[in-house]
């Protein structure tokens, strides 16, 4: 019997909703984005050109944002949802607020969360809602908690305060049946969202899986926590819910480590974390019935061996609790070959105003420089299709 195996080079495909014209500037776009050097000044520039008030809003929206993010508003994204779901594609409307302190914002950005969590119930093309716990909690609180030191008579009316927030929109998205990821955050303050994820799973994941956990599996931990979450939720008799993904923190993390002197909560090679990314799928597949998952990657390798696991032990492409998932603006030739399989596959579809996405979009863009070889893939790509429609790059 043949193997099953996916094209991942089928430009034809990947690119199939994207006009030339679309084609040529992502092609510039992402040909700029692959020197660190130019990636480097214009990040710096961008920082400061909004801390200076500059106008240069129009700009980056043109550019970057329009690249990496669906809108600044849930209605400015409709066009991409409807788009990517006339490719079976699934939309993740990621409110992409970050580095907030204040009760006021907090408020507001739950209130967003909310209605995400509502317009996904709404729309067939939206699988998933999402929230970082920092856009509803400061922290500098969630340190503490997960460092397990007292709180003062102030912080602790807060942090129930910020606990009251978290509940708000799990049971929101309880009383819709519509799934809700949390996301994964820095090893610091990981274990307080970690305690908090649990809580709303024992609570919501009863009948079917509500809320979903993030397990970072570059953090040499996490095979094992993964495990003893999975018996924990057998033995209390709730489904477990998980998003597997490698990790957004590298760098940050082992430069606290190194400065702080304790041993770097990461792998610490490449090998060693695709090792226990793939455990970890494998784990999640032998306990399918137990276990709902989506594998949040951008690679091939860990792509391909999911869908011939699948495969070979006759699981359906469309089985609800597998499901994939890529960045908007990222990934096309996995999302849009997984959808043309009848894979169950989603997009990260940030959203929010210009200005206040600027932080994710120079962080998307510094991860996209560091790690090896994903430009240049996608270079490559862009290139052929073009070739392909025999249209010229400039």
């Amino acid at each position: 019997m043949n193997e099953f195996k996916l094209d991942f080079y089928d430009t034809k495909t990947a690119f199939a909703d994207k006009s030339n014209e679309e084609l040529r500037k992502k092609y510039w776009l992402f040909k700029l984005l692959n020197s660190t050097l130019i990636t480097n000044l214009g990040t710096k520039l961008t920082e400061l050109a909004f801390r200076m008030k500059l106008p240069v809003k129009g700009l980056v929206k043109e550019t970057v944002f329009r690249q990496f993010c669906g809108g600044e508003t849930i209605e400015e994204c409709e066009a991409t949802i409807q788009k990517l779901g006339g490719s079976q594609i699934g939309t993740i409307l990621d409110y992409s607020i970050e580095g907030k302190a204040s009760e006021s914002v907090f408020e507001r950005t739950k209130n967003e969360i909310y209605r995400t969590v509502t317009r996904a119930k709404e729309e067939l093309n939206i699988p998933f809602a999402v929230f970082k716990t920092t856009g509803v909690a400061r922290f500098e609180i969630l340190e503490k908690i997960s460092a397990q030191k007292e709180l003062l008579k102030g912080e602790a009316a807060e942090w129930e305060r910020a606990k009251a927030r978290i509940y708000e929109i799990c049971s929101h998205a309880y009383s819709l049946e519509q799934s809700v990821f949390v996301d994964a955050e820095e090893t610091w303050i990981q274990e307080a969202i970690d305690n908090l994820v649990v809580e709303m799973m024992q609570e919501f994941n009863l009948e079917k899986p509500i809320i979903f956990n993030t397990i970072q599996l570059y953090r040499h931990d996490r095979l094992e926590f993964l495990k003893e979450l999975h018996q924990k939720a057998k033995s209390e008799g709730y489904i477990l819910a998980v998003k597997l993904v490698r990790g957004a923190y590298m760098e940050k993390e082992r430069a606290r480590a190194d400065e702080m002197n304790y041993p770097s909560p990461i792998h610490k090679d490449k090998q060693a974390v695709d090792l226990d990314f793939d455990l970890a799928v494998e784990y999640c597949l032998e306990n399918i019935e137990e276990i709902a998952f989506v594998v949040g990657t951008h690679n091939e390798q860990s792509v391909q061996k999911l869908a011939q696991l699948m495969e070979q032990k006759n699981i359906p492409h469309n089985h609800p609790h597998i499901f994939f998932s890529q960045l908007y603006g990222m990934g096309d030739n996995l999302s849009y070959v997984l959808a043309d399989n009848n894979f169950n596959v989603s997009k990260y579809v940030p959203y929010g105003p210009v200005k206040d996405t600027v932080p994710y979009l120079i962080r998307r863009a510094r991860e996209n420089t560091s790690v090896t070889g994903q430009m240049s893939r996608e270079l490559d790509l862009l290139s052929k299709e073009l070739e392909r429609r025999r249209v010229i790059k400039h």
